[in-house]
């Protein structure tokens, strides 16, 4: 493994669902929280307040289709306020009980009906994903990086964000001679340290030196 790549694991925090408390398994209330923290990571708000806001959610009950609806509206901008998602915070109390209900009325509260919807095609899982409300071009690449964790077929999935973390490490940016960096099963850890290193030029730094 290259020595850089090997030194990004090692200082980096690894994907953004175990920071948020959210186990990385192919199950329906894993995925759910999953798409809750892609919805919230969607908005120009920090990181570290999008993590809070996704624990508080949960806290709250929001961590499967059933109990983000059951939560009032006014209940989901009390768990975004005490995470200091400030802003944003009505909007998308609105957002993510729509995005609820509909994962609910749709795929029956399980997201991997979706993935099966899908054929298992990247390009028509983002279509899908786009139907949720916040859900846009960002969002997609929130949720995939982390679901190739536990949705083989999406590998390997380097977006943008990831590709300049590598170019700001030295790294290759080619996808495909990027993704040979690590083993499979690492890529949703890979790509996510990869994100952060687009954002923190202190992890370049201590990365590089």
């Amino acid at each position: 493994m290259n020595t850089v790549v090997k030194t990004l694991l090692n200082e980096a925090d690894g994907t953004f669902a175990a920071e948020a408390g959210i186990p990385l398994k192919d199950q329906p209330a894993a995925l759910f929280k999953l798409l809750v923290m892609a919805n919230l990571l969607s908005t120009r708000i920090s990181t570290g307040i999008a993590m809070n806001a996704a624990r508080e959610l949960f806290k709250a009950g929001g961590g499967t289709p059933r109990g983000m609806t059951n939560l009032t509206w006014q209940q989901r901008v009390d768990a975004l306020t005490r995470a200091h998602y400030r802003r944003y915070d009505e909007g998308t109390a609105t957002r993510l009980g729509s995005m609820a209900e509909l994962v609910q009325q749709r795929y029956g509260g399980d997201l991997r009906r979706l993935a099966a919807e899908a054929e298992h095609d990247v390009g028509r899982t983002a279509k899908l994903l786009k139907e949720f409300p916040g859900i846009g071009p960002t969002g997609v690449d929130i949720f995939c990086r982390e679901a190739q964790a536990m949705w083989p077929w999406l590998r390997p999935y380097l977006d943008p964000l990831s590709v300049k973390g590598a170019e700001r490490l030295g790294l290759p940016t080619s996808r495909k001679r990027l993704a040979s960096e690590v083993p499979s099963k690492d890529l949703a850890r890979f790509t996510a340290d990869l994100v952060r290193a687009a954002h923190s030029k202190q992890l370049v730094d201590t990365v590089k030196s």
